[in-house]
């Protein structure tokens, strides 16, 4: 490689790798630095005990796009998804159980409300047409609002008219209620449907993954809807695992982006972004190497990007006031857990399909909303929300023979501590507290619990630079979301400076592990480049 490369691209997350794989493809030389000596940002696979290995944060797969594994071609390059045999299993304080998955859900439904089963069907019919338009959304940049004449308004004029058309092949009907979906929360949308409990707290699960906010929280029916377009196996709207947990979607990513032509150099992180005349020329790294190229992409959340790369005086005063302003915190805590034995339910004993679903405990509305409130209050849920999953009845070159691991999504928990305690000093009682939660459904589980792995919202900062923990790279509120990603005129991937992208979460269509941003950011830098 040159000492310039066309392209010095920071981070080596999976966003990262998709942008460089694809710039690569286009004839660029592209040069990744990633600060850790592994890639993969947070997706990635860690022994955490002797013999057990298990995704580290990112944890599920459903979100990555079907045009990135095509594009990038995963599969030759090792990576294998499969999906769960049950999508959620919902068990319940009084014994009693909800499973939801292909073939069940309405008959699982009755159990609780016959109304309920029969208005499913309308219900996932119009989230399924909804969700087809955010998919078709998700690969192509949104309209960038920007004050430089019509020659620059024309194409984001153009571009709003086939947002337009897309959203008319909804009916009036469903216009409306996508509008609803951006606005409301996620508890509103679901009393329009549902009067049972259990089905409003699995659906309204998804309004809260990753969103430090109650399911009473106005705009969390859009994260709901935002955990609903993807697909496993080819099915939409289904979760699956890779095998080998999630760094093997991300190895599969850097195998290609190196075949292609991109250099990735791991330990080699980058403190400062160089910036000449308001241009974004180069990077110096953490070993105070200096390296220039034509253009700097950065798959960081903006917020760490324009407040700690750039010297502030360089950054244009309405981005340092819109960063000030940028909210991140997603109110997670993540454990791994390696087990001596399967968990063992209370509302539905033994083995089954129900293990390899996604566990959701938090039996209501009302305990999700008051699990923020403590959030709030005392930095953390006294009843918090655990999501479990246990690929390892799905994968088991995870644990050895007999025993398994488990993924415990925990929320809610405060990004910062108040009263400025460190989560330091907390991060294993709060662990203890998860554990006990699901000691409390499945009796025994604390017990058969070999080690553990802690990620408070500090190491997830600390170790990935999830800013608050915020596995999002912002929130995905209204005025965080679309042309307002990270800011009205940067929506198209286009930094605060000429030379300078950005391609990470931070961006259009968000968070997830999608590839979208990178995606989409790789065909705006090429045109760009060329």
């Amino acid at each position: 490689m040159r000492e310039a490369p066309d392209v010095i691209l920071i981070g080596a997350g999976h966003n990262g790798l998709v942008c460089a794989a694809y710039l690569a493809k286009a004839g660029l030389e592209v040069l990744v630095l990633e600060n850790r000596d592994v890639v993969g940002g947070a997706a990635v696979t860690e022994e955490f005990h002797p013999g057990f290995r298990n995704s580290v944060a990112a944890y599920t797969v459903s979100l990555l796009q079907p045009k990135v594994i095509a594009d990038l071609d995963l599969a030759a390059h090792g990576l294998r998804v499969v999906r769960r045999r049950l999508g959620n299993f919902l068990p319940l304080p009084d014994g009693r159980h909800l499973k939801v998955g292909a073939g069940v859900t309405r008959e699982e439904v009755a159990k609780f409300s016959r109304r309920d089963a029969e208005r499913l069907p309308e219900y996932e019919r119009r989230l399924d047409a909804m969700a087809d338009v955010l998919r078709a959304l998700a690969l192509e940049p949104p309209p960038n609002v920007t004050d430089g004449g019509w020659w620059k308004a024309l194409p984001e004029l153009l571009r709003a008219g086939r947002l337009g058309r897309r959203l008319h092949t909804l009916d009036e009907t469903l216009r409306q209620e996508l509008l609803d979906l951006f606005t409301i929360s996620a508890a509103e949308y679901l009393d329009r449907w549902f009067e049972s409990e259990p089905i409003k707290a699995v659906f309204g699960f998804d309004g809260v993954v990753g969103n430090y906010a109650s399911p009473y929280t106005p705009g969390s029916a859009y994260v709901l809807l935002h955990h609903v377009f993807g697909e496993a196996d080819g099915v939409k709207g289904a979760w699956g695992h890779a095998i080998g947990g999630m760094g093997a979607i991300t190895q599969a990513m850097a195998k290609a982006a190196t075949a292609a032509g991109a250099e990735i150099r791991t330990g080699c992180g980058v403190r400062e972004v160089i910036v000449e005349d308001g241009r974004a020329v180069g990077v110096v790294t953490t070993r105070s190497d200096v390296l220039r190229a034509r253009a700097v992409v950065a798959n960081v959340n903006p917020k760490l990007l324009y407040e700690r790369l750039i010297a502030p005086d360089r950054v244009p005063a309405p981005t340092r006031e819109r960063m000030a302003h940028w909210r991140c915190g997603s109110g997670t805590f993540r454990i791994n857990v390696a087990l001596e034995r399967l968990p063992d339910f209370t509302a539905l004993p033994g083995p089954g399909d129900h293990l390899t679903a996604g566990i959701i405990l938090a039996p209501s509305l009302a305990y999700m909303d008051r699990a923020y409130r403590d959030a709030l209050d005392y930095g953390w849920s006294r009843e918090p929300i655990v999501e479990m999953l246990i690929p390892s009845t799905l994968d088991d070159s995870l644990a050895p023979p007999g025993r398994h691991v488990a993924s415990l999504f925990c929320q809610h928990v405060a990004p910062v501590l108040p009263d400025g305690r460190s989560w330091d000093d907390h991060r294993e009682a709060v662990a203890d507290r998860m554990i006990a939660t699901v000691d409390r459904y499945a009796p025994g589980f604390a017990d058969s619990v070999l080690g553990r792995q802690i990620k408070s919202p500090l190491d997830l900062e600390r170790d990935f630079g999830l800013i608050g923990g915020d596995i999002f790279h912002g929130a995905l509120s209204l005025n965080q979301l679309f042309s307002a990603r990270p800011m009205l005129g940067q929506a198209g991937y286009r930094g605060a400076l000429l030379g300078l992208y950005l391609c990470g979460a931070g961006t259009h269509p968000g968070g997830g592990v999608t590839g979208a941003p990178g995606h989409n950011a790789a065909r705006v830098i090429a045109a760009d480049l060329r």
